[in-house]
């Protein structure tokens, strides 16, 4: 057991006096960088959008897909009650021109987990997308919605064309099917 621990300190003692190369002995192809880890985002990370951006998502379009767009956070309860029924209707119509987008205005520190972590759970990371609702003006939703102040979530606005539905609160499924039906 000596012989086992004395052999294990020799090692150890061998591999950490490495010799280190001081600055003015690194050589050319040694190249020191150094990163501001504030900037770093990881590859999988979810898009940011700005003001403009989700105005532009909002706004109505001369086309004839239907956008769905609803405002969720994770820590809210009704949110997640109702996203099994988007997904389902995103199942249902795959390949019809139909549009989903989830807005989620959890709070930043949240977005690479548990907004991260619900995108992949419910498979709908490329319809997911952020949105930094801390730094806004108070009326800013009322400027790019009808009727929604942005006091309360979910929020979900479902047009086509100049036709607008903007529903505060939870969907159920039977709501959900009836609002989309109604741009058939």
């Amino acid at each position: 057991m000596k012989k086992l621990i004395f052999s294990t300190l020799i090692l150890t003692a061998l591999f950490s006096c490495k010799k280190n190369e001081t600055p003015d002995q690194l050589t050319e192809e040694t190249t020191i960088e150094t990163v501001d880890s504030s900037a770093v985002t990881p590859a999988n990370a979810l898009p940011e959008v700005n003001q403009e951006q989700l105005k532009a998502m909002v706004a109505p379009q001369k086309n004839d897909t239907i956008y769905v767009t609803n405002f969720f956070a994770t820590w809210c309860g009704p949110c997640m009650k109702e996203i099994p029924h988007f997904k389902e209707k995103m199942e249902e119509l795959k390949g019809k021109p139909v549009k989903f987008t989830f807005v989620s205005v959890d709070a930043k520190e949240d977005w690479n987990t548990a907004v991260s972590d619900f995108a992949d759970e419910y498979n709908i990371r490329k319809n997911v997308v952020l949105f930094d609702a801390s730094m806004i003006a108070p009326d800013y939703f009322t400027t790019i919605t009808k009727t929604w102040d942005g006091g309360s979530i979910p929020f979900t606005v479902i047009k086509k064309g100049d036709k607008e539905i903007e529903t505060v609160g939870m969907m159920s499924k039977e709501d959900l099917d009836a609002k989309l039906n109604s741009f058939k």
